[in-house]
Parts: C-alpha cells; structure tokens; sequence
C-alpha cells in the first residue's frame, strides 16, 4: 500500500500546476529563457525589455508552470518581494559575461582570496540575491533555486564555479540549489535545468504532505 500510496502522491503532483518565479538583472536573460519553453507558434521571434512583469505558462513533464518573468530593471526590482509568498520555486539568471558593473566585496574561491574585481561579475548581483534570500517570505522555506549562468557561449563569461564564488552559493543551507550554464539562443542547458527545478518542487511537495523535511542538495554543473 505504501508504494501505491507513493504513486499516488507522484501522479497528483504531476497534474498539479507550479509557479515559479524568473529573476536576475535586466538584459540577463530571462524572458528569451521563457520563450524557448513555449511551443513553436506561441514563441516570439522578437524580445523587448519587461515592464514590470510578465505571467508566461508552457508545459514540461506533466506539469503546467506558470513563470513570472519579473522585470530587472532598478526601478521594477521592488515589485519581486510581492511574489516570494506564492512560489514554488526560483529562477535566477545571471549574465556571464556582465563585466561593466564591478563591486569590491571580497570573497574564498579555493583558498584563494580574490575580489569580484578580479572575478568580473558585478557586486549588484550579489546583493539583489541575498535581498531575496533574507526576505521573510522566503528565508523559512525550501524553496529550490535555480541558477542559470546565462551567455556561457561567450568569449569572456565567467565559469560556473567562479559564478558560485562569488555568490556565496555554498552558503545557502536552507535551499537546495543548481547552477548550470546555459544558452538562451541555443537552448543549451535550458531543458536540464528546469528538470532539475520540476523534481525538486515535486519532492518539496510530497514531503510537505508527509510532514517530513526534504533534503538539501546543491550542485555546479561544470
């Protein structure tokens, strides 16, 4: 009985619809990220900036997602914490290759001090993500994260363990999170990161229902 119970459990959890929240800065990514999941006569062959947000839906597993694509823009960045209460899960993209905007906070990268000076990523990605980290609608719960490292086919994008560095990525103890790079024109990487961010709000749910706690696992994917 208790394996048909499981069963059971996985089967309503496939039906179930998610939400999920698809933030980073503006120009990082995220809504070509969201067009690549639409079907093929919904895509839009021309992206404009976001304004404010957007609520997108596509498909993928058994599963109906429903994204807010939450602009990056400065003055837009406020209307993000209005969402952390109802999500499920997180998308945060990072554009690799961002070096304009550089920060001085120093940080452990293999024993080795370095700056995000030396690294090239920019401080305000680091700050807005712990913005939401400390947020009190999302500090207290599992909510997996999912990190794109967005632009990998450049020239001058950052690895994902760089990326992780200068984060502070092993730091979250109270969210499982994976980081992968990815091509929002090719699609590389799209797909496997949002199978990754699917099964772990599936275990999260079943787990809840359960009354017991689901564990953490973090990883870079190289």
């Amino acid at each position: 009985m208790g394996m048909l119970n499981n069963l059971a459990d996985l089967i309503k959890v496939k039906k179930d619809k998610m939400t999920i929240l698809v933030l980073g800065l503006n120009n990082s990514g995220k809504s070509t990220i969201l067009n690549h999941f639409k079907k093929p006569n919904e895509q839009s062959a021309i992206m404009v900036p976001t304004v404010g947000f957007l609520v997108e839906q596509f498909y993928t597993m058994g599963v109906s997602i429903k994204a807010m694509d939450m602009s990056g823009a400065t003055r837009y960045r406020n209307l993000w914490e209005h969402q952390f209460k109802n999500c499920q899960g997180i998308i945060y993209v990072i554009d690799s290759s961002d070096r304009m905007r550089f920060g001085k906070k120093s940080i452990e990268c293999n024993c080795v001090v370095v700056t995000s000076f030396t690294l090239g990523l920019p401080v305000v990605v680091k700050d807005e993500l712990d913005l939401v980290l400390q947020h009190p609608d999302l500090c207290n719960r599992t909510v997996p994260i999912l990190f794109y490292g967005n632009k990998s086919d450049l020239e001058d994008s950052l690895s994902n363990v760089k990326i992780a560095a200068a984060l502070g990525l092993d730091n979250i103890k109270d969210k499982p999170w994976h980081i992968c790079s990815s091509n929002a024109i090719s699609g590389e990487g799209l797909d496997e990161g949002v199978q990754w961010l699917v099964q772990q709000i599936r275990f999260a749910v079943l787990s809840h229902r359960k009354g017991s706690k689901s564990k953490h696992s973090s990883k870079i994917n190289k």
